[in-house]
């Protein structure tokens, strides 16, 4: 599943920042290494060690293959004959039909509901594994090829924060850090997480007291470098609890809370809200509202985007078993680009278990979005740096490196020479060391390359 907002550790005690119940947690030092979820996203993170279950023996005895005699062993003694009296002296006693309490021997003629009970639970599994393992060699045979020589970085990438940043628990040091860090590496927009919102559209500005401090810093030590507020909620959608989109006055307090953050100097309003349904009217006529804001303001608008449909409809169908939309249309993906100055796609949590098929799966994404997004839109295909594992994110096959590999596959294969293209990170506080170097070494253009 996406995550809504990081989860940091709990702040060290004298300094704790403002109420976590929805925030992230912070880190004990810079912010550990380990996108919340969604994260977008990211957070916290077993690897599972799959293992094949065996049938226990119910200790009855084969059951017979029609049309074939099975022949008794020298021990074996004679099956009696249905309806016939023991011979004297077997010891045997007399079949009991009814079920009596003597011991009866059933008679397996006399069960086919059990065979048809078992054919029809082959039948059932073959329907539900053929699709899934044809979608698994689908996905690995997209991942096969080499990406063309002009699909590394176009020096455009962004990255996820978490709100350490802004609530006062990082210091002048840790902007030289993170300055050190993202030198070379062509990442040129920051969503420093500065929510979530209030679930009526609002933001308390003590949810981000060091925001105009931490801007500053990044333009110092990054020029050129935008620092955008990365705000987000839990929908309700028809819920109780949560952000109401249909309702007008929320959408309108949501278009406040975005010129609030841009009067304390932020370079833009990143977007994330979740579970976000595909064709979603009400999300879209609030991006409406968002680019004339921003555009006011010569700023950034940006959002999270769910994955797209991998299967033509497969959200619909979907949708009739569980309550968080994983994908949207391919449709309503153009109509949310078309609205924004960059959308980055939450290409992470997708269930794949192996890194071949997750790489494939990515190099889908990213071309399913290149299809719809238009050029003056800037694509971000994310990464996951994190490490988790559970059913929903298999940290084995989630790799920065497949990711990356699966990013210049999509882009190879539909837009080659797209500029408005980069990926990006999340998050920072959660990142390894293994995380930066996948990203160094397969995405941006090697010194000695041409």
């Amino acid at each position: 599943m996406e995550r809504t907002e990081p989860q940091e550790p709990a702040p060290p005690a004298p300094e704790p920042g403002p109420d976590r119940s929805t925030d992230p947690a912070p880190d004990a030092s810079a912010e550990p290494s380990p996108g919340v979820s969604a994260g977008p996203g990211p957070e916290a993170f077993p690897e599972p060690v799959p293992g094949a279950s065996s049938e226990p023996d119910s200790g009855a005895s084969p059951e017979p293959i029609p049309g074939v005699s099975a022949e008794p062993g020298p021990d074996a003694s004679p099956e009696p004959t249905p309806g016939a009296s023991p011979q004297p002296g077997s010891g045997a006693a007399p079949e009991s039909v009814g079920g009596g309490s003597g011991g009866s021997i059933p008679d397996r003629r006399r069960r086919p509901w059990v065979r048809r009970v078992r054919r029809a639970a082959l039948v059932v599994a073959l329907v539900l594994l053929v699709p899934v393992l044809a979608a698994g060699v689908a996905l690995r045979v997209n991942y096969m090829g080499d990406p063309g020589e002009a699909t590394y970085s176009r020096g455009r990438d962004a990255m996820w924060l978490g709100h350490a940043w802004v609530d006062g628990r990082k210091k002048d040091a840790d902007v030289g850090a993170l300055a050190r860090r993202l030198e070379g590496t062509g990442i040129r927009d920051l969503y420093v997480h500065t929510g979530p919102l209030e679930h009526d559209g609002t933001l308390p500005e003590s949810a981000y007291p060091r925001a105009r401090w931490f801007i500053d810093a990044v333009h110092r030590e990054l020029p050129g470098v935008r620092v955008q507020a990365f705000l987000g909620d839990v929908l309700a959608n028809g819920g109780p609890e949560g952000l109401h989109l249909d309702r007008a006055a929320t959408r309108a307090e949501v278009v406040r809370s975005a010129g609030q953050v841009l009067d304390a100097g932020y370079d833009g309003v990143h977007l994330d809200l979740e579970p976000l349904h595909s064709g979603d009217r009400d999300y879209l006529s609030l991006l409406d509202d968002l680019r004339d804001v921003t555009r006011a303001e010569d700023a950034q608008l940006s959002v999270a985007a769910h994955q797209i449909d991998p299967l033509p409809a497969l959200h619909t169908v979907v949708g009739v078993f569980a309550d968080h939309p994983k994908w949207w249309s391919q449709e309503f993906f153009g109509q949310v680009a078309r609205r924004v100055d960059q959308i980055a796609v939450m290409t992470y949590d997708t269930a794949q278990p192996l890194e071949g098929t997750y790489g494939g799966y990515v190099a889908q994404q990213t071309s399913l979005a290149l299809e719809v997004t238009p050029p003056t839109t800037h694509l971000l295909i994310g990464l996951p740096f994190y490490y988790e594992s559970n059913f929903d994110h298999w940290g084995h096959a989630e790799t920065v490196a497949a990711a990356v590999r699966g990013a210049r596959l999509g882009l190879s294969r539909t837009d080659p020479g797209r500029e408005l293209f980069g990926v990006a990170p999340y998050i920072d506080f959660a990142a390894t060391e293994t995380n930066w170097k996948e990203y160094r070494e397969g995405w941006l253009r090697r010194p000695n390359a041409s």
